[in-house]
């Protein structure tokens, strides 16, 4: 299906919201999001097991896809070896036609902060107005304090990656694949690298470029594709689907949808990069939203601000 207007968009955007007052904060203090990466380009091969679940057209026919590869922030020049580029971003793009797409978004933490959009933007605004030399306990403090998944979010591991291509990515919301005879399966995305995951300790990061992971990328492509896997952990009835806090059990089955390889940067990668906008709504059949309100608030807040992007 093609991609939404703007005005439909951000009419569905800000109804979950409540306030469309909390829509326009956020998008103050986030900025522009995942300001700083790299587009690649190449194709994905869904599994028979991604047929029999859905009907999409990308499950079920080999699809051109546009990846992208971030660092954390809306600021365009952070540093690749900067602690606060950290959670690392994938937008995955499938080529479904003639302006015709549905993608994939996610990062390389199985957590979020925050059930909603309002209380994520409570999260940024007291991380922002706790300075380091601040009395304490400082507004984030308080608010980690109250908050357990804020302060899970907070306090797990992050190692920076070796390559962006060693680096696993999660969906974080969850999602509702639709077969031909109309059955749904709720499941989350895991992203995981052919090349295993490989990270840096924090001596050796320093060792290198700021932008390392990016010029890592040519010289990876030049000995052969870059693969990764698409799978799905699979819900149990009774597993909560609209909560991005809450965690499944591990014990929870995981298929293979699918794998890409990449080929080849996308030319023009700057001018490409300040057009595209990832979309973590599918709007393509075979899937569907659950009922995450942070997918409608993050489709919102990608919206504006790749308008921003393309303005500047």
């Amino acid at each position: 299906m093609p991609f939404p207007s703007d005005e439909v968009l951000m009419k569905t955007a800000v109804r979950p919201l409540h306030d469309p007052k909390i829509l326009t904060q956020l998008n103050r203090v986030g900025a522009t999001a995942h300001a700083k990466g790299e587009l690649l380009s190449g194709s994905f091969t869904p599994s028979t097991e991604a047929k029999k679940l859905s009907s999409a057209p990308h499950f079920n026919n080999p699809t051109p896809v546009t990846v992208r590869f971030s660092n954390s922030t809306g600021v365009p020049n952070i540093p690749d070896n900067d602690d606060n580029a950290n959670p690392r971003g994938i937008g995955i793009r499938f080529l479904l036609g003639d302006r015709k797409h549905t993608d994939i978004i996610a990062h390389s933490i199985p957590f979020f902060p925050t059930r909603t959009g309002a209380e994520f933007l409570q999260f940024l605004q007291a991380a922002g107005s706790s300075p380091p030399d601040g009395p304490h306990p400082s507004p984030i403090e308080k608010f980690l304090g109250g908050s357990p998944s804020a302060l899970a979010f907070v306090t797990a591991p992050k190692p920076p990656p070796a390559s962006y291509a060693t680096q696993q990515y999660f969906s974080v919301s969850a999602f509702k694949l639709i077969d031909a005879d109309g059955k749904a399966t709720s499941i989350r995305y895991h992203v995981v690298p052919d090349a295993g995951v490989s990270t840096l300790d924090a001596e050796a990061v320093k060792a290198k470029d700021a932008d390392y992971l990016q010029k890592e990328l040519v010289p990876r492509l030049e000995e052969g594709p870059i693969g990764f896997k698409i799978l799905a952990q699979v819900a149990e009835e009774g597993d909560v689907t609209d909560d991005a806090t809450v965690h499944w059990p591990e014990s929870r089955k995981v298929v293979e949808l699918g794998s890409f390889k990449l080929d080849s940067v996308v030319p023009d990668n700057a001018k490409e990069q300040k057009y595209i906008i990832f979309d973590p709504i599918p709007r393509v059949q075979g899937v569907e939203p659950s009922d995450d309100p942070l997918l409608e608030m993050r489709a919102a807040i990608y919206l504006i601000s790749g308008k921003q992007r393309r303005a500047a």
